[in-house]
C-alpha cells in the first residue's frame, strides 16, 4: 500500500485530500501544517509520494520541494495550488515537482496525479489481499 505525507497549512484540505486518497486506497503515513514540518516529515516517514501547498507558513512549499529533492532526488512530490499561481507552479516544477493540482481539488484529477507517478500494481495487490474490505 502505498503511503503519502499531505503538506498543506489548512486542516480542511489536508483533510479534503486525507477523504479522497484514504477512500481510493491510499495510506497517510503524516500530515504537515508547514513546509519545514514537511522536510521533517518526508524524512521520518520516507512517504511514496508527497502533496505539497505552494503556499505555506514557516517555511514555503517550493523551498520544501527543494530540500527534499537534496535529500531524495527521486522524490514524487505534486505540488497544490490556487488558481492564479502559474508562476509559482512553474518555480515548483523546476525545483523538483512532478505536476499539479489546483484547488479545489477534484477527484478525479488529484487520482490521475497520482496514478501518473505511483505504479498502481501495489495498490491493486492490497485489494486483492483483502478482497471482503471493500464490499
Amino acid at each position: 500500500m502505498y503511503r503519502i505525507l499531505i503538506a498543506d497549512d489548512s486542516m480542511f484540505m489536508r483533510m479534503t485530500l486525507r477523504r479522497i486518497l484514504e477512500k481510493n486506497g491510499y495510506k497517510i503515513s503524516a500530515e504537515a501544517e508547514n513546509g519545514l514540518q514537511a522536510v521533517e516529515k518526508y524524512i521520518k516517514y520516507k512517504p511514496d509520494l508527497v502533496t505539497m501547498d505552494i503556499t505555506m507558513p514557516i517555511m514555503e512549499g517550493i523551498e520544501s520541494v527543494r530540500k527534499i529533492m537534496q535529500i531524495d532526488k527521486e522524490a514524487k512530490i505534486i505540488m497544490c495550488s490556487a488558481v492564479g499561481q502559474k508562476s509559482l507552479v512553474t518555480a515548483a516544477i523546476q525545483a523538483g515537482a512532478k505536476d499539479f493540482i489546483i484547488k479545489p481539488f477534484q477527484s478525479e484529477r488529484v487520482l490521475s496525479a497520482i496514478k501518473k507517478l505511483l505504479p498502481q500494481e501495489k495498490l491493486l495487490k492490497k485489494h486483492l489481499d483483502n478482497p471482503l474490505k471493500n464490499c
